[in-house]
């Protein structure tokens, strides 16, 4: 049976917080970009409008934005979340609302050489939804050196030479999450597009506009059936398959390739067009490594399964768990 493949955008904001551009502007360039879904989570603020927009589903959220630190990614919910109360509570002001949530760049690098101050989830004791495990602008910013004006401009040129990948730590919690929880606690890749507009040269420059930041870290859905027509019924299927951690993830700027991957009670069952490093990971431990195009893998034991692919060395595939009972 054909799959119907569904490819999104988590993690953009807009004029309405620290982005640039308005809804026709951000959903031309996802349309741009291949994509058929995007989510905006403006901080703090919920002032865009949601629709179908130049073919694009276009969902708004909110990033719950303390000053300093436990940003929190809320979908599904329709009014505002204060940010100045502890996470626990916005956590559960979100579940209230019918909502659900994923930490935001959970592990940023202390020690940048720029002035822009990580951001982490600092208490790991407190239970997120799920794990924004790869977050592409905070990756870049971790290594973004500003110390003089040659490692600037490589860092622009350059930029995806700057991309490591999700943080070790952010899939170590993420795994303990999933181990100490029944239910799957799902992850999503997030691209935190601002289009940032500086204005002080005769013309002025976008840094990373939307259109590219779409063209890295990609939410696919696959369905096997063709999506209906009307926003709320597209939205309300993108929204419950993120919940449930029916997305893969994917790095486009490494491949564009959509994999096979099957994920099933007897068995994980991947095919490339391309050799590649396969791993496959049990309850946090990693069980198997090998450089293939194809891959058949029985589960035999009970627990929670995963699969990291990497293409010539660079992060390039992550699936969410599949439980096995």
């Amino acid at each position: 049976m054909k799959d119907y493949i569904y490819s999104g955008a988590i993690h953009i904001h807009s004029k309405f917080s620290d982005g640039t551009g308005d809804i026709n502007e951000i959903s031309k360039a996802a349309k741009k970009a291949g994509l058929d879904w995007i989510i905006i989570t403006d901080h703090n603020n919920m002032d865009i409008e949601e629709g179908l927009f130049n073919g694009v589903c276009v969902i708004k959220g909110e990033e719950i934005s303390p000053p300093n630190a436990n940003h929190y990614l809320a979908l599904g919910i329709n009014s505002l979340v204060r940010s100045d109360i502890e996470p626990q509570k916005y956590i559960e002001e979100v579940r209230l609302q019918g909502g659900f949530g994923f930490a935001a760049h959970p592990d940023e690098a202390d020690g940048r050489k720029n002035k822009a101050n990580p951001i982490k989830w600092l208490d790991k004791s407190i239970s997120p939804d799920g794990v924004e495990i790869w977050n592409w602008f905070s990756d870049w910013a971790d290594s973004y050196d500003e110390t003089n004006i040659l490692k600037i401009a490589y860092c622009y040129l350059f930029r995806h030479k700057l991309i490591k990948g999700p943080k070790k730590e952010t899939l170590q919690w993420w795994d303990k999450l999933n181990n100490e929880n029944e239910n799957i606690i799902p992850a999503i890749a997030g691209v935190d597009a601002h289009s940032l507009k500086i204005s002080k040269y005769i013309i002025p420059i976008k840094i990373f506009p939307y259109k590219n930041c779409f063209k890295t870290l990609t939410n696919i859905i696959k369905l096997k059936q063709k999506m209906p027509d009307s926003f709320e019924e597209k939205k309300n299927i993108i929204l419950n398959a993120i919940k449930q951690g029916n997305n893969l993830i994917i790095n486009t700027h490494v491949n564009n390739e959509i994999p096979q991957i099957s994920l099933n009670k007897n068995s994980i069952y991947i095919k490339l067009k391309s050799k590649a490093q396969i791993y496959i990971i049990h309850n946090g431990n990693l069980i198997h490594s090998g450089n293939s195009k194809e891959l058949t893998f029985p589960l035999a034991k009970k627990g929670k399964y995963r699969v990291e692919i990497y293409l010539k060395n660079q992060p390039w595939i992550f699936s969410n768990p599949i439980k096995i009972i």
